[in-house]
């Protein structure tokens, strides 16, 4: 398996179990089972990023270009409730 395979694999994962952390969170009544998985999902948001960054320094990643201030705010607007432009 090629490193490349193996970033891009791992990346996947994390992101998956940020997935199943974030749902389970959401379901949980529990206090403390719920911190935890917050914890976890933290930790797993920091590896993921770290992924990434090692992914797109390498080139095995390319992200989409950067928005502008306009298109940020029409996102926001649209998300909170704004409606979009």
């Amino acid at each position: 398996m090629q490193e490349k395979d193996m970033v891009c694999d791992i990346l996947s994962g994390t992101k998956a179990s940020i997935d199943m952390y974030t749902r389970a969170i959401t379901e949980c009544s529990n206090p403390q089972l719920r911190s935890t998985l917050q914890q976890l999902r933290d930790e797993a948001e920091q590896l993921q990023y770290q992924l990434y960054q090692i992914a797109e320094q390498k080139g095995y990643y390319v992200p989409a270009p950067s928005a502008d201030s306009q298109d940020i705010q029409q996102v926001k607007s649209g998300l909170t409730g704004g409606g979009m432009q």
